[in-house]
């Protein structure tokens, strides 16, 4: 049983910067001013935006650990440069020198206590006392980092690429991709296997289990939850079973990784339209009309999609 001691201990809790993001001007990534906005979401690391730095903010310092203290309680993550945060959110000092994988650790160990919270008890008053190992094991770092491969932030393609939005078109879906349903599988029928189960949720790439079934839809796909988490989309490089939450575009063009996550994007930004009571059905979905960029020849220009991403940091990982 490891040795436990007070957060408090370990780290200096600091309110952040609590701001909202509705007052901030949201920008792009690639721009220089731009900084990460963390909010109280459990994904992503935090990251809701990027946003413009502002001369009367001071962001929270890197090298901390974010902590949201309602919302999606406890959720927290290294945080390894600078940034705003929304209200509602903690940053944590380490009051002694710690590495990358100590502050990661002690991430991991604080999330581990989100059971005790709920959006009614919040852990703005407890947050100091909760119980952490005084110490990482070495196994942690052995155990966990060296499985982990390193993305490469740099992008494949050197220059930054003007979306140019003039040049947009409207386009039906139906007309570039076959839109087919999933099945339904109950969970009483499914058995542990190496087959991804696509579910109708928001997070790890619609993932929800591996099943030891047969996939019925093939890979370079693109996923559409039109129950559920309606509207979220997800690239699917391998073949895989979806639920009958989800309809599957087969591409009836040329589709690669990156002009798929490009779409993936535009089709995601659709997702105002839809809730639960207004689903977006295949036959809706058939119907639907998305905005993409457009070759002299009035149809998707594939090539900048594709060429956009590649100008994106971390593409190379891709």
């Amino acid at each position: 049983m490891p040795n436990l001691i007070p957060l408090k201990e370990l780290f200096r809790p600091v309110y952040g910067a609590n701001l909202e993001l509705v007052n901030v001007e949201v920008c792009s990534k690639q721009d220089q001013d731009s900084i990460r906005f963390i909010s109280r979401t459990e994904t992503n690391n935090g990251v809701s935006a990027y946003v413009r730095r502002m001369d009367d903010v001071v962001p929270n310092p890197a090298h901390t650990i974010s902590v949201a203290v309602s919302g999606s309680v406890l959720s927290s993550f290294y945080q390894d440069k600078e940034y705003y945060s929304g209200r509602d959110l903690y940053y944590l000092i380490p009051k002694k020198t710690m590495s990358k994988e100590e502050m990661i650790f002690y991430a991991f160990c604080i999330k581990a206590n989100k059971y005790k919270y709920n959006y009614g008890r919040a852990a703005n008053k407890t947050l100091k006392e909760i119980l952490l190992p005084a110490q990482m094991p070495s196994s942690f770092k052995k155990q966990i980092f060296t499985k982990i491969s390193i993305p490469q932030d740099k992008p494949i393609v050197q220059k930054k690429i003007d979306l140019r939005p003039e040049g947009w078109r409207w386009f039906q879906i139906q007309d570039w991709f076959e839109i087919k349903k999933g099945k339904r599988l109950t969970k009483a029928d499914m058995v542990k296997g190496d087959t991804p189960f696509v579910g109708s949720i928001d997070s790890n790439n619609g993932y929800r289990e591996y099943i030891d079934r047969e996939p019925i839809h093939k890979g370079n796909t693109i996923t559409v939850n039109y129950n559920g988490s309606v509207a979220e989309a997800f690239y699917q490089p391998k073949p895989f079973w979806a639920s009958d939450d989800v309809n599957v575009l087969y591409p009836k063009f040329n589709m690669n990784a990156f002009n798929a996550l490009f779409i993936v994007s535009i089709i995601k930004a659709e997702k105002y339209r839809y809730n639960y009571g207004r689903k977006w059905h295949l036959e809706r979905m058939n119907e639907t009309k998305i905005k993409l960029p457009s070759t002299k020849k009035k149809e998707p220009d594939f090539d900048f999609m594709e060429n956009f991403i590649k100008s994106l940091p971390y593409s190379r990982s891709l």
